[in-house]
């Protein structure tokens, strides 16, 4: 109930550390402090998490409505389906995972390395479209900025408004540096297929 409520208050989705910060606040404080730097701590959280996000994509595909499910970006949308149950044919292996209780206790080696798989494989793939424009949006853009250096001095500019000293929070700083991850990773992939 509380992912569900948290994701529609907000329509254009969030990543999965501000979903967890707002999990962590009232009204609902559902987890306790977490150090968001210790893969081997995180990890627990981020499996119920997922685990419950998994569960609830399949009660929302019953209602006609999809749950797009990435540690960058999470979001309710309406499906486009003519007839059936909305369910997705096939086979989803990130769902298993997620859903099956046993992978909640891994060894600290098993958590490192899916943890370089995923780097790996985000590397390799790069940031979706929507996932680069909400970056961009987050930094100020109205649109993805033309080139990495524009990119980049925007960030400086916005982690400088955001700075604690300057009455900024964490939480913000923690969401620009989330933003130009993804900037930098798009950029990074368009220098490769050039």
């Amino acid at each position: 109930m509380a992912v569900e409520h948290e994701l529609r208050d907000s329509p254009d989705g969030m990543a999965e550390f501000n979903l967890i910060k707002k999990l962590q606040s009232p009204p609902w404080q559902l987890f306790g402090k977490l150090d968001f730097q210790d893969p081997q701590k995180l990890y627990p959280t981020h499996f119920l998490l997922f685990h419950v996000l998994y569960r609830l994509k399949d009660t929302l595909a019953e209602a006609g409505e999809n749950l797009a499910i990435s540690p960058i970006r999470i979001t309710i949308d309406r499906q486009d389906t003519i007839g059936g149950t909305g369910l997705p044919g096939m086979p989803d292996n990130l769902r298993s995972f997620y859903l099956d209780l046993s992978q909640y206790e891994l060894p600290k080696s098993a958590i490192q390395q899916m943890m370089d798989r995923f780097w790996a494989g985000y590397q390799n793939t790069g940031p979706s479209g929507p996932e680069v424009l909400a970056a961009a949006n987050r930094l100020g853009f109205d649109a993805v900025p033309e080139s990495f250096l524009v990119a980049k001095q925007a960030f400086r500019r916005a982690v400088m408004r955001a700075h604690p000293d300057r009455g900024g929070d964490k939480d913000s700083i923690q969401a620009l540096n989330e933003a130009f991850a993804i900037l930098k990773a798009h950029f990074s992939q368009m220098m490769e297929q050039a």
